[in-house]
């Protein structure tokens, strides 16, 4: 099997290789697609500011909203840790680090009980590989050290499918993943 490094290279170049306007027209099918996620009112959703070639989140983002989901962004707060702020309609925005913006230190922190993760890959068994940092890797374990484990779904084109990953004990295999084509569950992760 490739290593995860190769595996991330490959389909970030596949991601990046994407035309802007695909990435858009792919963005506002995965918002559409969005509405099969259940939720109740008041769940505290994380989601994303886009990065890079990510899908862009915030007509979903603003759609979750509307549905009575309450947001929140993540806050890359050193190398080894990420919070999430809560995002709200007239969250000011300021650079966060490692390329990323979201709601400023004022803002109340939150658990989030739902995941919208970036990813670089993901397989058919609900496994993803994210961007190296391990990131969320430690705040879902820290969530669910804490008793309140979130619901993990994935976001990503497509295209950034492969055969398998590697998984190693420490990687939570997704619930859901949202493309543009659609929203799929995993029910061996459930």
């Amino acid at each position: 099997m490739e290593s995860k490094q190769h595996i991330r290279a490959k389909m970030l170049a596949v991601r990046d290789a994407l035309a802007s306007e695909t990435r858009i027209e792919m963005s506002l099918a995965m918002a559409e697609a969005a509405e099969a996620i259940d939720f109740d009112p008041g769940t505290v959703i994380a989601g994303y500011l886009p990065i890079r070639s990510e899908p862009d989140l915030r007509p979903l983002l603003a759609r979750l909203r509307a549905r009575g989901a309450r947001l929140c962004l993540p806050v890359v707060l050193d190398r080894e840790t990420i919070v999430f702020r809560a995002f709200e309609r007239e969250t000011g925005l300021v650079d966060t680090g490692f390329g990323t913006t979201g709601p400023g230190p004022e803002a109340e922190v939150l658990d989030p009980d739902l995941m919208l993760m970036p990813l670089s890959a993901f397989d058919a068994d609900g496994n993803r590989l994210g961007y190296g940092a391990g990131h969320y890797d430690r705040a879902i374990a820290r969530l669910r050290e804490s008793g309140k484990p979130p619901r993990l779904i994935g976001t990503a084109f497509a295209c950034q499918k492969t055969e398998a990953l590697p998984a190693e004990p420490h990687d939570v295999p997704l619930e859901m993943i949202l493309t543009e084509q659609g929203l799929r569950s995993f029910p061996q992760a459930l």
